[in-house]
């Protein structure tokens, strides 16, 4: 018995899906042949926003700025750029210290919760994701709950967006009590911009759940999926910038 094997290895991101796809198709990809056995594709997601001065940022939070320091086209010996930016820019991690002066911070998360299967789930809402929202999705037993939302047409529009999709506090308590330990969204806060008292981060990080924010979840359909969101690592940091990636679980015919 031969069957076709389509390599585990390729990156996907918003940009290899097609609009005229019902399910995402990955493109170019390569195949072997392989005697026994089907191996269904297996793909890697990348959901990290790209860093750039475009790129919108909390208000009070520092424009990104990309300085070159050295050039090789100035007769430098090499390219060096000076990066400006806050610990809560684009794609990053809020660890409990970002509210908290005795919380966890960044250096000191769990990587076992940084690392493992998450649930990814399309959340559809009007306003921001209630109590209503989450129970119609199973997510008792689930440690990591990533939110696809509404937002993604936010990120073309320049500047800060308020009127994201958001979590109301008693979802947060809620996911609290389901036993979740990393909750990410995908715009700038798991708050909604009028709730200044930020009710949501203080539920979630006194809690110890672990916040990401910033995610680009656009090509990724709902389910579960092996979570890679490794934080650069700043000591004593509230926060750091990180990749994310989604790699879609093995399964074998």
């Amino acid at each position: 018995m031969v069957a076709d094997v389509l390599l585990s290895d390729q990156v996907v991101t918003s940009n290899d899906v097609r609009d005229d796809d019902p399910i995402p198709v990955f493109h170019n990809c390569h195949y072997y042949n392989m005697s026994v056995r089907m191996l269904l594709p297996m793909s890697l997601y990348d959901v990290t926003r790209p860093l750039s001065p475009a790129l919108p940022v909390y208000p009070g939070d520092p424009v990104i700025e990309l300085t070159p320091i050295a050039q090789c086209a100035w007769g430098d010996a090499a390219n060096v750029t000076r990066i400006v930016l806050s610990s809560h820019t684009g794609t990053h991690i809020d660890a409990p210290r970002h509210f908290f002066d005795a919380g966890a911070t960044v250096d000191n998360l769990d990587l076992q919760v940084l690392v493992g299967v998450a649930r990814v789930i399309n959340v559809p809402c009007v306003s921001h994701i209630t109590v209503e929202d989450l129970r119609s999705h199973e997510l008792r037993g689930v440690t990591r709950v990533l939110f696809k939302t509404p937002n993604a047409p936010l990120w073309d529009r320049p500047g800060f967006q308020t009127s994201y999709h958001a979590l109301t506090p008693e979802a947060a308590e809620w996911l609290v009590s389901c036993g979740v330990r990393l909750v990410g969204v995908d715009y700038l806060s798991v708050d909604a911009y009028e709730a200044q008292d930020f009710p949501v981060h203080r539920c979630l990080l006194q809690a110890g759940v672990v916040i990401v924010e910033g995610l680009d979840l656009r090509a990724v359909p709902p389910g579960d999926y092996e979570l890679y969101a490794l934080p650069l690592l700043l000591q004593d940091g509230d926060g750091a910038p990180a990749r994310v990636l989604l790699r879609a679980l093995s399964r074998e015919m």
